[in-house]
């Protein structure tokens, strides 16, 4: 009984039903004055053509622009409407004029670190994608950074503990989900120490990432406790395209000298504490040295945004790192739904063209737009060795689904997909030739590539690139390929169901 009543009073059905009554209402509104007034009826016919026509010449991909007109066209007295409420792709001048002052901000500081030339050397290649990253993310490339790959979170744990111990001025954490257990405990109990002895401890996490783990006053508590804490987009139940823009970034940063990122979020499934879909198989990458400065820019421009901030950034710039042996080339990058610039997409697909022998890539969802689609083909048909491992037991049913509706056309042009048969891969990697790799919070879907905040790391010529890749070829020891065979004679039901899902994946 506790239990049900939890759910039904869980702050989570009341935002459902809010939303619930509002699209109901507002269809209710429509047809009820369409039917009595025939100017409102062609008042939203007109409003549907228009938003049609706007969908068409817009810069959204094709999959987005499919699946509204879809939905619009069937129904034009309400689509139209519906859409202008909460599908349309105009941002604000205030929200574009706060973003642009942030990124050039950004830039500012981070401007004198600003090297892709010094790639030449090295090739094109890494030179063109380090030149990319320093003028349309403001991210800079850097040498003398140490980095560390983690093949699990179970691995990265304590280390992230070890780190947050040696923490003196501050502890920077911006994190999609956070959920009290062993991992998040552990974590809290060494920032309230911390924090009593002075060090600046920040935190920010996702209201609807945390909308099921914590309690609505969370922040409140964690300032109880000498904990700085935001809370991203407070999930507010209102149609309105702000909804989908979350933070799914993972950022763990300490005194501007080490930070880590990757797919694990502070739950205690990503260090397989709890078992909720079997082996949670997930990354991390450790960064020690110059290219940390890059990451706490970026939390430092979220966390400013989210308060109506201008701080002096160079406040927090840490003393200079001691010169190391050479790293390769470390480059944290940052993507953000806000600027037209769809940054995550830019590497996958840079990475993928320059790629001469192989692609290794593990997503936990395969739900890509048509370029990538064309990319990965065109790389296989030219003789590339592509092979991507996804999981074989899903954490949503529904987007298993539509992940291996996008099986078939790849297949059938050479790329070869593996799924983890323990359970659940929520890694984000990318390696490429054993010179290229890059581990971050991207996921191979629209909602990463398109509408949430996310980050990375690119590399080049990094040590760790190795230990990516041998990773990946450990993990398809554990793996079943998946042949074009099995999709030949599906039953029909899941044929239309998958295409269905297919179609709207864009809006999901």
């Amino acid at each position: 009984m506790k239990k049900l009543l939890y759910i039904l009073f869980h702050r989570s059905v009341f935002v459902a039903l809010a939303l619930l009554t509002q699209i109901l209402f507002l269809m209710m509104m429509v047809v009820t004055f369409s039917e009595h007034i025939e100017t409102f009826y062609w008042c939203c016919i007109i409003a549907s053509v228009a938003a049609s026509l706007a969908i068409v010449s817009s810069r959204m991909e094709p999959g987005y622009k499919i699946a509204w007109l879809l939905l619009i066209l069937p129904f034009p007295v309400f689509g139209g409407i519906f859409y202008l409420l909460a599908g349309g792709g105009h941002i604000s001048r205030r929200t574009q004029k706060q973003m642009q002052g942030i990124l050039d901000k950004s830039a500012l500081a981070l401007r004198e670190d600003f090297k892709a030339d010094d790639l030449l050397p090295l090739g094109g290649d890494a030179a063109c994608q380090a030149s990319y990253l320093e003028q349309y993310a403001a991210c800079p490339a850097y040498t003398n950074t140490e980095t560390e790959y983690f093949s699990l979170g179970d691995l990265a744990f304590p280390r992230m503990l070890e780190e947050l111990e040696k923490a003196e001025r501050y502890i920077f954490l911006e994190y999609f989900i956070i959920q009290p257990g062993v991992f998040w405990d552990s974590i809290l109990e060494i920032l309230e120490r911390k924090a009593a002895q002075g060090v600046e401890v920040r935190l920010m996490y996702d209201d609807m990432g945390c909308m099921f783990t914590l309690p609505r006053d969370y922040d409140q508590q964690m300032r109880a406790k000498g904990i700085q804490c935001r809370v991203f987009n407070r999930f507010v139940p209102v149609l309105s395209l702000r909804l989908n823009n979350r933070d799914h970034r993972k950022l763990m940063i300490v005194d501007g000298k080490v930070g880590f990122t990757g797919g694990i979020n502070l739950a205690d499934e990503y260090i397989n504490q709890i078992e909720r879909f079997g082996h949670w198989k997930d990354s991390v990458i450790r960064l020690e040295g110059d290219a940390v400065w890059s990451m706490t820019i970026m939390f430092l421009s979220m966390w400013d945004n989210c308060c109506g901030l201008d701080e002096d950034f160079d406040r927090f710039r840490p003393a200079a790192a001691p010169v190391r042996p050479w790293t390769g080339y470390v480059q944290p990058y940052t993507d953000t739904p806000l600027d037209h610039e769809a940054v995550g997409q830019a590497v996958y697909l840079n990475m993928i063209a320059k790629a001469k022998k192989y692609i290794y890539i593990t997503t936990p969802y395969l739900v890509i737009d048509v370029a990538t689609n064309t990319a990965l083909c065109n790389a296989a048909k030219s003789g590339v060795d592509v092979r991507i491992i996804t999981p074989h037991i899903p954490d949503k049913r529904y987007v298993f689904e539509v992940t291996r509706a996008h099986y078939p056309p790849l297949l059938d042009a050479g790329v070869q997909i593996y799924e983890y048969t323990p359970g659940f891969i929520h890694a984000k990697n990318f390696v490429v030739d054993g010179r290229f790799a890059t581990v971050g919070t991207v996921n191979l879907d629209y909602r990463s590539l398109f509408l949430h905040f996310e980050d990375g790391v690119w590399l080049c010529e990094a040590p760790c690139i190795q230990d990516i890749r041998q990773d990946f070829e450990k993990t398809l020891a554990v793996c079943e390929p998946i042949s074009i065979r099995r999709f030949k004679h599906l039953n029909i039901l899941l044929q239309l169901y998958r295409s269905i899902l297919r179609v709207f994946a864009p809006l999901m």
